[in-house]
């Protein structure tokens, strides 16, 4: 890359920045306790798709460190600085392994939020589980896992029974997950 191209690169990447520092103090939709619906993601994307992996990391980091400072980022410690802002933010940049590929701002707009998305759940099931109670909303909250664990157990022997039985144990299994529904009569009335 030519000394040209880099400045060219620098600049777009500080425009991009600044775009998303903006973008993100008009807020479309604002939750009670905490977090918005902002565009601010979009420029990120953009420069780290154009620009490739290593400058969009260093674009989403510098957002990050803008986030935290100018939004009035809140932190328990500096595990939650770390997480819920520069390693969030910087995971943005993960679109940028899309670069030149066809289709490469759809799937790295994809990629660029689901690996945020995993950042904060990740952080908020570490950090931040210590403020959560035993059970909300009829949920265990001990565990993140134990929210999928009687949700896959409740499906694992239906959908086991279907493959290894045929159709007569598919329409039991139907009416085992949606018992004394209409869905269920319909099922065992295809069966019998």
């Amino acid at each position: 890359m030519n000394s040209h191209t880099r400045v060219r690169m620098l600049c777009e990447g500080a425009l991009m920045v600044a775009a998303a520092q903006i973008l993100s103090m008009i807020k479309l939709w604002e939750m009670p306790w905490g977090g918005s619906v902002v565009l601010a993601m979009v420029p990120m994307i953009l420069f780290a798709v154009r620009w490739g992996l290593g400058p969009g990391l260093l674009a989403g980091f510098v957002f990050g460190v803008l986030q935290f400072v100018f939004d009035g980022g809140f932190a328990l410690g500096w595990q939650s600085i770390i997480g819920d802002y520069l390693v969030a933010f910087t995971a943005l940049g993960l679109a940028g392994v899309m670069k030149g590929k066809k289709g490469g701002i759809y799937i790295g707009t994809v990629i660029g939020c689901l690996a945020r998305f995993l950042v904060h759940y990740v952080v908020g099931a570490t950090v931040w589980a210590s403020y959560m109670p035993d059970v909300f909303l009829g949920l265990p909250m001990g565990n993140p896992l134990g929210l999928l664990l009687p949700l896959q157990h409740r499906l694992y022997g239906p959908e086991h029974r279907y493959y290894a039985g045929g159709v007569r144990a598919a329409g039991k299994a139907v009416g085992e997950v949606f018992p004394g529904g209409r869905f269920a009569q319909l099922a065992m009335c295809n069966v019998q």
